[in-house]
């Protein structure tokens, strides 16, 4: 019998969709964070919406963006995103590819056609990182594509770049 408290590890979701260091913090508690490290989201704060049909992944994406002085939203899935994404007016959106009702590829296209959506910078996050899938995200006219395990410091880096490149106000 194991000892008490112990508890088997689950299998990452979506086969290692996590860096080895952000495995297992659903369970977990976080490490303290100093007050000088969080920065509070003020108005001119950029918005960043985060789609991922995965709980732990979308909180761990919106946890890491607020702690950067992001903004945050989030959507469960491609058809979610694109309500949001016209509600909201976000600078950036991190799009999962694999998900239930409306994938990745299919909301970034949707995205792309409709003039109050276009100019959104999308960051695709996917564990699918062969040459076609990239060049699939090209076409597309993705902004940035970030194959996952990754690491959560790229991916902050990246919605820093594109939220400058969109005009918006950085955190």
């Amino acid at each position: 019998m194991p000892p008490a408290g112990f508890e088997p590890a689950h299998p990452p979701p979506e086969g290692g969709a996590l860096s080895p260091e952000l495995r297992g913090l659903g369970k977990t508690r976080l490490p303290a964070v100093a007050p000088a490290t969080v920065r509070c989201v003020g108005r001119d704060a950029v918005k960043v919406l985060v789609v991922d049909d995965d709980e732990t992944i979308r909180g761990l994406i919106t946890l890491n963006l607020e702690l950067e002085g992001f903004e945050v939203a989030t959507a469960v899935d491609g058809l979610d995103a694109l309500a949001k994404a016209a509600a909201v007016q976000p600078a950036v959106v991190t799009l999962d590819v694999m998900m239930p009702r409306l994938d990745g590829w299919a909301t970034a296209q949707r995205l792309r056609a409709d003039p109050a959506t276009a100019d959104i910078k999308v960051v695709l996050l996917s564990a699918r990182a062969q040459e076609a899938d990239l060049q699939r995200g090209t076409r597309i006219g993705v902004d940035a594509y970030l194959t996952k395990p990754f690491d959560p410091d790229d991916l902050i880096d990246i919605v820093r770049r594109l939220a400058g490149s969109a005009g918006a106000p950085g955190p």
